[in-house]
């Protein structure tokens, strides 16, 4: 046997059917701050302020890199520093 019922309702009256609590208030509280971070975030992600970031470190380490090898690599007149 099967038994289908159809019922017309809008989401709110749904809710509060079963008894689940109206969350309306508690989403429009949070939802500047969420919109918020979120633009932060987004800036954050910009290419050129990534650039900016990443490139001065970047360059760094490759100086550093550089000046560890030329150290480690014996000159070619056989002398020691």
């Amino acid at each position: 046997m099967k038994f289908k019922v159809d019922i017309d309702c809008t989401p709110d009256e749904a809710r509060a059917f079963f008894g689940l609590p109206d969350v309306k208030p508690l989403q429009q509280a949070v939802l500047p701050e969420v919109e918020e971070r979120l633009r932060a975030t987004l800036k954050a992600m910009d290419p050129e302020a990534m650039l900016k970031n990443w490139l001065p470190a970047t360059l760094k380490g490759i100086e550093q890199l550089q000046q560890i090898l030329f150290a480690n690599i014996p000159r070619a007149d056989g002398n020691k520093k």
